[in-house]
């Protein structure tokens, strides 16, 4: 039995799409168990409206929630019952309990998971890995995405190190293609930091590397993962999703512009929805935080139900393949072979 720990609260849909998809989760994942932190009384009252396995989920009062206008550190270290500390807590004591999911405030889960669950031996800094569609219907993985502002080329291949397995256990993907990106496809390209990974990451026989990649290319389908530092990752996420939301707006107003056009949205009505579909980030979970000694999903501020869902299987998938032992495995592998070069 799989077992991981909702934060429920801490979302802009909060509690209920937190609770909605874990029962999802929980009525779709036979081995899956579940532990819901938040305030007792409301979990108990949303709870009531589903039909689940009773036996597989468990509550922990949390009256207490950290918000995006709290300090991450002082939230943390101070609001000792709200639902996101609780939720680390029982991870941090509880060997049981393999993952942890929450959409609660980024710098609030990326300080607490620092601070309380702490990063696998050898790992120099934890990272953030959310999950893309591409248009030829893969994903594809950028690490980091917004935990390290500032990096040198031993995080950045470690961060390759990471989601490659990432990719590779939660996904399936036997042999991802990893990129670096950079400001051109040269391998000369960029500065001395990611010259130098470059080199690093090419010279390690466990990943796949394709070499450079522009963000205009983040999309077409021809890389697994993307690796960068937390600045750009971030910058180039949310630049990539706001360009995608902004054609999906000047689609929707060109199909509603006058008859004709209202009549080929009639038509192309499926076509436009599957376009809709692959563009939503609902349908494809949070960013994984990588590095640290045990499994966190970090979701969306924004995430439905659908979304929270994605989440849940994105921690048990994690889970269930052994990622982070496979992270220090191989970490350890690296750290040792380079004290004896």
């Amino acid at each position: 039995m799989i077992k991981i720990i909702v934060d429920a609260f801490g979302g802009d849909n909060s509690p209920m799409a937190n609770i909605e998809g874990s029962i999802k989760a929980l009525n779709k994942i036979e081995d899956l168990s579940i532990i819901l932190t938040g305030d007792e009384t409301i979990i108990k009252k949303e709870l009531a409206k589903y039909t689940y396995d009773a036996n597989r989920i468990s509550i922990v009062h949390a009256p207490d929630v950290i918000t995006c206008d709290d300090k991450p550190t002082e939230a943390i270290k101070h609001k000792k019952e709200s639902s996101l500390v609780k939720a680390l807590d029982l991870l941090k004591e509880n060997d049981e309990i393999g993952g942890l999911v929450s959409v609660s405030s980024t710098g609030a889960v990326l300080t607490g998971a620092v601070l309380k669950i702490g990063r696998i031996p050898g790992v120099k800094r934890p990272a953030l890995c959310p999950i893309l569609p591409t248009i030829k219907g893969g994903l594809v993985g950028i690490c980091d995405s917004g935990a390290n502002a500032e990096c040198d080329s031993l995080y950045l291949h470690q961060f390759a190190i990471m989601g490659n397995l990432y990719l590779q256990k939660a996904y399936n993907i036997e042999n991802p293609r990893v990129a670096l990106l950079n400001i051109g496809t040269e391998e000369e390209k960029g500065d001395s930091i990611h010259k130098e990974a470059y080199q690093l990451i090419k010279a390690n026989q466990a990943i796949n590397f394709v070499g450079n990649m522009e963000s205009r290319d983040l999309l077409t389908g021809a890389y697994d993962l993307v690796v960068c530092d937390g600045f750009s990752g971030n910058v180039l996420l949310k630049s990539t999703e706001g360009a995608c939301l902004e054609l999906l707006g000047l689609i929707k107003k060109t199909f509603t512009k006058n008859l004709k056009t209202k009549i080929g949205a009639l038509i192309l009505k499926k076509d436009v929805y599957k376009i809709k579909d692959l563009m939503d980030y609902n349908n494809y979970g949070g960013a994984v935080l990588l590095g640290t000694k045990k499994t966190i999903v970090k979701g969306h501020g924004n995430s439905k139900a659908e979304a929270f869902y994605q989440c849940i299987k994105q921690a048990y998938n994690m889970e269930k393949s052994q990622l982070c032992q496979a992270i220090a495995d191989e970490i350890a592998k690296i750290t040792s072979e380079n004290q004896n070069n």
